[in-house]
């Protein structure tokens, strides 16, 4: 039993490292990459863009940016992040005109070159609520802890298990046979030990 429960709990355990490593790669690495990470809040780019998704963005030259791009761009003084698609180019005054693809009409302001972040490489589903999850509290406390406790139960068992007792090796048959001869042969001196002092008695009686 106890050797069954042991291999659940490393599918289990290898499973869940697999996960956190997964997530740290496809939230924090891509960043390594030159990627920057936006979580979907609204569903004007749907059907390609769901609320929820994680969308990756790469940095590019505006230059080379054309009609029916999507571009993720700074929405406003809030710093408001929307990724729309450009329909008009302005290229004299650098102005980008867009539109969401569920949206009936063009946004209200035009997009300045200035204000753009990058273009959509592609996108992960749902992924974005676990990233907003995680990277504020109280989600971020909460995976921390988790990772810290998975951390212990996965390696403390090798540091905190018994050692084991080395095994009494077992005597040589010649060790067995020397001791057993030993034995015989003080039995065997005591005897002779004993005739003799019998001997000399008698002799002493007989030149009386």
């Amino acid at each position: 039993m106890k050797e069954t429960m042991k291999k659940i709990w490393n599918v289990v355990s290898t499973v869940l490292v697999a996960v956190f490593v997964l997530c740290a790669v496809f939230l924090m690495g891509s960043r390594i990459l030159g990627y920057k990470v936006y979580t979907v809040i609204s569903g004007s780019m749907e059907p390609i863009y769901s609320v929820g998704d994680l969308l990756y963005v790469k940095s590019v030259d505006v230059n080379t940016i054309k009609v029916g791009d999507p571009i993720t761009f700074v929405l406003n003084e809030n710093l408001v992040v929307a990724t729309h698609r450009v329909v008009r180019i302005d290229a004299a005054n650098q102005h980008f005109y867009t539109k969401g693809d569920a949206n009936q009409i063009e946004d209200g302001d035009p997009v300045h070159f200035n204000n753009v972040i990058g273009v959509p490489q592609f996108s992960i589903p749902k992924l974005g609520y676990v990233s907003d999850f995680i990277q504020n509290p109280p989600g971020m406390y909460i995976t921390i802890g988790l990772g810290v406790i998975l951390i212990i139960l996965v390696f403390l068992p090798g540091f905190s298990g018994k050692k084991k007792k080395p095994k009494e090796t077992e005597p040589e048959p010649g060790e067995e046979t020397l001791n057993v001869s030993d034995e015989e042969n003080h039995r065997l001196s005591s005897a002779d030990m004993t005739q003799i002092e019998q001997m000399v008695k008698n002799e002493s009686r007989h030149d009386t």
